[in-house]
């Protein structure tokens, strides 16, 4: 069913690209029984919507096809995606999930607070569900809003395992809707995932069809002159990156999906002229960022990763893999409206249509032009004398640590004597002499030089960042939580940040934290290796956390890719440039070159995984487990 990457044959994808982004029109064929065929996703389909309060889930494999290439994917109750399970806030869930599949298997309830055993991740919360066996997940839901399921076993997800919830609150919608569509973004591919990742760790840049050719050389020469383009060249050179690797799979291998749907298969959201449509967007992706707007209409959002927040009034968005946003939309013709998810990366895009009858479409735009990765977008930049936004004039650069580069290599001993997250000793990210105080921010101006580190305090690093699987260090991050981020600033369209959402009734927990953790997202790109603070998940001690304490987690990204990062059990509460409360998420994307901290109370006992969103960089290393314990004085009073 799968075709077997050969990295020394011409490109496998380039003869079928068409059908890899646009996808049949029919959407996905499931083979069921071996006797007929139907179609994957069904509006008239009684089981696409599971309520209640008892579920029974088989897990099975399901044939498909989606781009003339027939595969085999992981299937929820024969579905792709699986079931939409709509809950209630305040009632105990039973969910009896048997494994049909001839592999073991799991699901994670993304952002679902419950205890350790009901986690469903495999080594840590559980053992998995054997083929033949079923596993039964009981708890109390105790949260309202949007949220989803996948697997937590290998590439499952990436397979097909994973499918929406929503949670009604008890005392009804804040944010009323006259009616509402789930939109979940994904993405499919026919070849094996072991083989996309078996080709990643031999050649990184694989599926990136967008490296810069000697045709942009001449084109940037004539627009910025010879030696500035030259010196970018060679800088990116010694390095060794590249400024257009946004993404580590791209639209070559993928076929962007709504609701299960391709491009051409053209999911549509029905609605009536006047009301108002609330959208719950998911994106239930493996590996990849969707920017999503919808042409003719603003978007206000009303909910963030399944919280309440202030309502804004945008165009577009970025959504990160795993996160989730909520939006209203209010059309006022009799038309059809396209929803455009284009990929970061610019190589490919999902869309659906909301229209007043079935059938209707309107025009998909164009992609936006293909961004370019800048050293200021890599928390190089801050001290480069003369160097413009567009990263090209490098003669001033300095302030800037690249593995790669003469000159680069620090003393270690500097960092002697400092507690920090990726240490593997001691006690794990106490750096208690840090300054919570952010005082007035400078910031910057659109299109400005950053003015200093935002946090007010530069990153530790620690020792094993120095070691063989880090490719390089963000030696001034900036912290601009006001960002759209790369592609998205000055585009002429109203972008959401994060520093426009603000969650309804405020933090959790009023606490000072008592300690902080500064973690760094690190990764060595040619080898395709990824971690915390430099040390892969095999080769890391847990993270420990006390009961019921404060804490402040600050995450530096180090790398040149964004990250989702996801800490199970237990809520994020992102902090402001001003060291103020602001919105609360499961789900946490960090920037390259950025820092960015949120505070978290450690309220649930036991096993949690901590990761990288990004499947093939969670299997890669970039994954630490993290425990949260009594002390010894509680163990004994109780």
């Amino acid at each position: 069913m799968y075709r077997t990457i050969n990295s020394s044959a011409p490109s496998p994808f380039l003869p079928s690209r068409r059908r890899f982004v646009q996808g049949l029109a029919g959407g996905a064929l499931a083979l069921l029984g071996g006797r007929h065929l139907r179609w994957a996703i069904a509006g008239d389909d009684p089981n696409a919507v599971l309520s209640g309060t008892e579920f029974d889930l088989e897990i099975s494999a399901l044939a498909v096809n989606f781009t003339g290439q027939p595969g085999i994917a992981t299937a929820v109750n024969g579905r792709l995606p699986a079931p939409l399970l709509r809950w209630r806030e305040g009632d105990a869930i039973t969910l009896r999930v048997s494994n049909r599949s001839s592999a073991p298997s799991s699901i994670h309830w993304h952002g679902i607070i419950l205890p350790a055993d009901m986690d469903g991740v495999p080594g840590l919360s559980f053992n998995g569900i054997d083929p033949g066996a079923t596993y039964v997940y009981r708890f109390k839901v105790n949260q309202s809003g949007t949220y989803w399921y996948h697997s937590h076993s290998r590439f499952q997800e990436q397979t097909g395992l994973y499918g929406p919830i929503v949670i009604e609150p008890r005392r009804g919608e804040r944010h009323r809707a006259d009616r509402e569509h789930v939109v979940l973004l994904s993405e499919w591919t026919d070849l094996d995932p072991e083989h996309i990742y078996r080709t990643l760790k031999r050649q990184s840049n694989y599926f990136n069809f967008h490296q810069r050719t000697v045709g942009d050389f001449f084109h940037d020469a004539r627009k910025e002159g010879w030696k500035p383009t030259l010196a970018d060249r060679r800088m990116w050179g010694e390095m060794r990156m590249d400024p257009t690797d946004l993404a580590d799979v791209s639209g070559y291998a993928y076929t962007y999906l709504m609701n299960g749907s391709t491009p051409a298969g053209n999911w549509t959201g029905l609605f009536r002229r006047g009301e108002k449509i609330r959208l719950r967007f998911i994106n239930g992706s493996s590996m990849s960022y969707f920017d999503v707007r919808i042409p003719g209409l603003k978007l206000t959002v009303v909910a963030a990763d399944g919280q309440d927040v202030e309502p804004v009034t945008i165009d577009e968005f970025r959504i990160g893999t795993a996160e989730v946003c909520d939006v209203i939309v209010e059309p006022k013709d009799d038309r059809a409206y396209t929803i455009f998810a284009q990929s970061l990366d610019r190589s490919g895009y999902a869309r659906g249509t909301l229209a007043p009858q079935p059938g209707m479409q309107a025009d998909v735009p164009p992609l936006d032009p293909r961004p370019l990765i800048t050293m200021v977008d890599m928390g190089m930049g801050h001290d480069m004398a003369g160097m413009d936004m567009s990263g090209k004039d490098m003669s001033g650069m300095q302030g800037m640590d690249h593995r790669s580069m003469e000159g680069m290599g620090r003393d270690k001993g500097d960092r002697k004597g400092i507690e920090h997250g990726g240490s593997s000793a001691g006690d794990h990210g106490s750096m208690k002499g840090m300054d919570h105080d952010m005082g007035n921010m400078p910031g910057m101006d659109d299109g400005a030089m950053p003015k200093g580190d935002a946090m007010g305090a530069p990153p530790q690093h620690a020792p094993a960042e120095y070691g063989p699987n880090v490719d390089s260090l963000a030696v001034q991050p900036q912290s601009r939580l006001d960002d759209p981020g790369v592609g998205l600033r000055s585009n002429g369209r109203r972008v959401l940040t994060y520093a426009d959402l603000h969650t309804l009734g405020g933090p959790i927990d009023h606490r000072k934290a008592g300690r902080d953790v500064e973690l760094h997202l690190t990764g060595h790109m040619e080898r395709f290796v990824w971690s915390f603070s430099g040390q892969k998940f095999s080769e890391s001690e847990p993270l420990r956390f006390g009961y019921g304490e404060r804490l402040r987690l600050v995450l530096v990204n180090d790398t040149m890719m964004h990250h989702p990062i996801h800490l199970h059990g237990m809520w994020g509460e992102v902090e402001s440039d001003t060291g103020e409360f602001l919105v609360r998420k499961h789900t946490i994307t960090v920037q390259p070159g950025h820092r960015l901290a949120y505070w978290v109370t450690a309220d649930a006992l036991g096993r949690w995984a901590y990761h990288c969103h990004l499947l093939y960089h969670m299997e890669a290393g970039m994954f630490r487990e993290v425990r949260v314990e009594r002390s010894s004085k509680e163990e004994t009073r109780s």
